[in-house]
């Protein structure tokens, strides 16, 4: 046998004796049964350190074993009742169409004369929307600020959960206080209430239903959470994010985006701008404090933060998040002006309320408001508050302008130009008149017969009063100038000659006027009727001056002209206001009108001249100078003013011929301005009349006609009338210059 390298391969045993000696079978093996059984080695002794360990040791695992039964048991039952909860829920979840406006009531869109919006009241909804159809700057914007997450979650996002929890806790607040780390689809599900609608049996108020929905506790999380998830097996991401566009509230009574945008860029969503969207999603975390209305700037802030997050998560480009910095949202003109607050809220009065504060409806009401004059009205009051009136006054002021017919065309209720809902001054304040009133009782003579340049006795009276004893009225000058016109009497704002023409033509023949014209207010039954101690409204007493301009006519001022449903062309109810019977005669109405005029061009209403422009008024103050009034009209518009504190304290130096007559003429400047001066329906008279109660026979003379003796007789009277620039203090020698002493004598 040869190997390889000559060697011999090693012998082992098996090969050794392999062929001597053959294998026998090995017999397998049986068991002796005999044989003991094993005993187990013996366990070395523990000492009592080692005891201890055993028992701690074994207690550990069975509490862990007890806790972990307990845990996947409650587990199980906790998935299940959850697995439960959201198949319960999403069964009865209607159709998306049916949750996008879950109002309890409706809302009230005004407009102005010429169709344009300028108010709203109630629950505005601008119509449905849908994730696709609004601008994609929008739909972005409401992601990267509300929930980054809401196309991967199920409804309920745990990090975000934490992360509030943490932040809260952080802020030193209760973990479910503050940020509350909830999903989009979680938001909606509060919008929806659950599920609950309103039901005014368990709810007396929206208001208190929509804090029931609002209210954070443990229990109501868990519920939230359930139907979240229940959304979310319902509804796909786009239907949930829908809901949640037309049903968030954004501020200044709009519900969703659609009407929000309308009510703060004019336009519909589909159309909103990157900077528009980023302000509108701002509105969602505190829509009072941020809404632009309230505070543009804060609005803009705001904003400016959520483009950083559109930015940081890729909906924005850098170059674009910069144009929508430097260019922020602004709002429309209608929503910048908010004109008209006080005016608003008058209207809602005149129209039922099941159409106007308790609709459930959409409403729409046109009205008879102008804007450029409502404009001209606050303009006017806030330049004379700043510029004449001491810094810290509180001293407050109505302007109410209307046409002819009653038709209301601006109103300020107040110095507070952008109040909602506040007292209004020009229709809540009744206040004593003064010698404004003393128009009706010429009127009253007037269309007895007798004639403005009638004389009556300017010397001193007592009347004997049943049941207070004699009264005596005085003058404002303390001084008696013995037979003079009913003009002089009226431009200068004798109280005597007023009282004596009131108790010549009978105290109830002034009254009835006075009534006939508007004034609805309590009349006083004595001769002090005469000076205006009755108590009214500027509104009234406006509307009763405008029948003198008509021509004699009575008018129920009005604002309201047409209101009819959303979305229908047919009105339901139409004006409530206009020219309504004749009161006194025509030729009566003009001749005051006249007289009226020589108040501006002579008497006591000087400082309501304005250049060019035929303007006839009148001057109010009362005891102690607690109201001043001027009340006065072009050919086109009459405008009154009231000043005065609302708690009834004397004005310091302000009569009606001073600060209002600045006021109305600051008015009717800007009003007139541009247009083609309109000449004052007024009839000069043509000489003394006869007073028995019978009209003057005769032809009526011819508009602003001219008597060239009635001219000498009151340049006689009152010098050459004198035009004063506009803020330049009477010349002397000027009636005018005696509205100080009106306010301490109750004249004019």
């Amino acid at each position: 046998m040869s190997s390889k390298g000559g060697r011999k391969p090693p012998l082992v045993a098996d090969r050794r004796y392999q062929a001597r000696q053959p294998v026998a079978a090995k017999k397998p093996a049986t068991r002796s049964r005999s044989r003991k059984p094993r005993t187990p080695a013996p366990r070395p002794k523990r000492g009592p350190l080692g005891l201890v360990v055993g028992l701690v040791t074994g207690m550990f695992r069975l509490i862990l074993r007890i806790v972990w039964g307990v845990t996947w048991r409650a587990g199980l039952v906790t998935g299940l009742a959850i697995a439960g909860g959201v198949a319960y829920y999403a069964s009865t979840m209607p159709p998306v169409s049916q949750l996008v406006d879950g109002r309890a009531r409706g809302s009230v869109t005004l407009l102005d004369q010429y169709g344009s919006e300028f108010a709203w009241r109630g629950d505005q909804f601008g119509g449905m929307i849908t994730a696709a159809s609004v601008s994609v700057h929008l739909r972005n914007a409401v992601v990267a600020t509300e929930d980054r997450r809401f196309y991967s979650h199920l409804g309920v996002s745990p990090r975000g959960i934490a992360s509030a929890v943490r932040i809260n806790m952080a802020a030193g607040r209760s973990p479910l206080s503050g940020n509350g780390g909830s999903t989009i689809t979680q938001q909606t599900a509060k919008l929806l209430c659950l599920g609950r609608p309103y039901d005014q049996s368990v709810w007396p108020t929206e208001t208190e239903y929509e804090a029931d929905c609002r209210r954070s506790t443990i229990w109501r999380k868990v519920q939230e959470a359930v139907y979240a998830m229940a959304m979310e097996a319902r509804y796909s991401k786009d239907e949930i994010l829908t809901i949640y566009l037309n049903r968030a509230y954004l501020g200044a009574g709009t519900r969703g985006f659609q009407a929000a945008a309308n009510r703060y860029f004019g336009h519909p969503a589909a159309e909103v701008t990157p900077a528009e969207a980023a302000m509108l999603a701002g509105l969602l975390k505190a829509p009072s404090t941020y809404a632009p209305t309230s505070n543009l700037q804060r609005a803009q802030d705001r904003a400016a933060l959520v483009v950083g997050l559109m930015e940081e998560q890729g909906y924005l480009s850098a170059a674009a998040a910069a144009e929508a910095r430097a260019n922020p949202a602004r709002l429309s003109p209608a929503a910048e002006a908010r004109a008209g607050g006080y005016f608003a809220d008058w209207v809602m009065d005149q129209g039922p309320e099941f159409f106007t504060r308790d609709t459930t409806e959409d409403v729409v009401i046109r009205t008879t408001l102008d804007p450029r004059i409502q404009q001209a009205a606050e303009q006017a009051l806030v330049q004379v508050f700043e510029n004449e009136v001491r810094a810290g006054s509180e001293a407050q002021a109505a302007i109410i302008v209307m046409s002819a017919d009653g038709a209301v065309r601006a109103m300020v209720g107040g110095r507070d130009l952008r109040a909602s809902g506040a007292f209004n001054r020009a229709t809540q304040a009744l206040r004593q008149t003064g010698s404004a009133f003393k128009p009706f009782v010429y009127a009253a003579a007037l269309d007895m017969g007798m004639s403005p340049d009638d004389l009556v006795d300017d010397s001193p009276l007592t009347i004997n009063i049943t049941g207070s004893g004699p009264w005596s009225p005085q003058n404002y000058d303390r001084q008696f100038k013995g037979m003079v016109t009913l003009t002089q009497a009226l431009a200068e704002s004798r109280n005597i000659p007023a009282v004596r023409i009131a108790q010549q033509v009978g105290l109830p023949a002034v009254r009835s006027v006075a009534e006939m014209f508007g004034i609805d207010s309590n009349l006083a039954a004595g001769p002090a009727l005469a000076l205006g101690a009755s108590e009214s409204t500027l509104i009234e007493m406006t509307g009763a001056f405008a029948g003198i301009l008509n021509g004699g006519s009575s008018v129920t001022p009005y604002g309201l002209v047409e209101l009819r449903l959303q979305g229908e062309t047919e009105a339901l109810m139409g004006s409530g206001g206009g020219i309504g019977e004749r009161v006194i005669r025509e030729d009566a109405a003009r001749q005051l009108t006249w007289m009226m005029h020589q108040v501006v061009l002579r008497g006591t209403g000087t400082r309501a001249r304005i250049d060019g422009w035929e303007v006839a008024g009148k001057t109010g103050t009362t005891n102690a100078g607690r109201d001043a009034w001027f009340i006065g009209y072009s050919g086109d518009y009459v405008t009154g003013v009231w000043m005065g504190y609302d708690d009834n304290r004397p004005l310091t130096g302000v009569t009606g011929g001073g600060l209002p007559a600045v006021i109305w003429r600051e008015t009717m400047t800007r009003v007139l301005s541009g247009q083609t001066p309109t000449p004052l329906p007024m009839l000069a008279p043509s000489g003394p009349g006869t007073f028995a109660g019978q009209i003057t026979a005769g032809e009526a003379p011819a508009e602003n006609a001219s008597d060239p003796v009635l001219d000498q007789v009151l340049r006689e009277i009152f010098g050459e009338p004198q035009v004063t620039a506009p803020g330049a203090p009477a010349p002397e020698g000027d009636p005018g210059l005696q509205n100080v002493l009106d306010a301490i004598l109750n004249g004019g």
